[in-house]
């Protein structure tokens, strides 16, 4: 299976600003889903995996979706599906290649980010790993698609 990155309307079946009960739908033929919502904050979150690449869907603002992030299976596991950003399998092409055709902010650090089409990428993790010589993961590990002006606040 594919799941294509579509920055800034969605990732997958999943597009910003489905309801809460339409995002439910569009991820529910992977399994159950997991509804949370965290009592001191506005976020729900919705969580399930798509041939064990994770899904989150984040609705911030409570009864709309604002983001979705896709996170690598893991270490020792293997999935036949690819989340694919404009033909690039995003977590099995190195992320230097990935992020070389991009607007990326922080493209040499553990959370690069594209301001406009706000996609978000996270570098770092704990696993063993292929890793550049300064450490970093030669890989992404998650991917989040979220709205126009989702990373506006990291801006200067």
């Amino acid at each position: 299976m594919d799941l294509l990155l579509e920055p800034p309307h969605g990732a997958g079946p999943v597009r910003l600003g489905m309801t809460l009960d339409e995002a439910v739908a569009a991820v529910s033929p992977w399994g159950e889903p997991r509804v949370r919502t965290r009592p001191n904050r506005v976020l729900v979150t919705l969580s399930t995996a798509c041939d064990r690449v994770g899904v989150e869907v984040l609705l911030e603002e409570r009864d709309r979706v604002t983001a979705v992030e896709l996170w690598w299976p893991g270490e020792g596991r293997e999935t036949a599906t690819r989340v694919l950003l404009d033909g690039a399998d995003v977590f099995r092409t190195p992320a230097d290649e990935l992020l070389r055709g991009l607007p990326a902010r922080g493209a040499d650090g553990e959370s690069p980010f594209v301001p406009g089409l706000s996609l978000g990428f996270t570098r770092s993790t704990s696993q063993e790993v292929p890793r550049r010589p300064d450490g970093l993961p030669v890989h992404v590990t998650s991917v989040l698609v979220g709205g126009a002006d989702y990373y506006d606040h990291r801006l200067p």
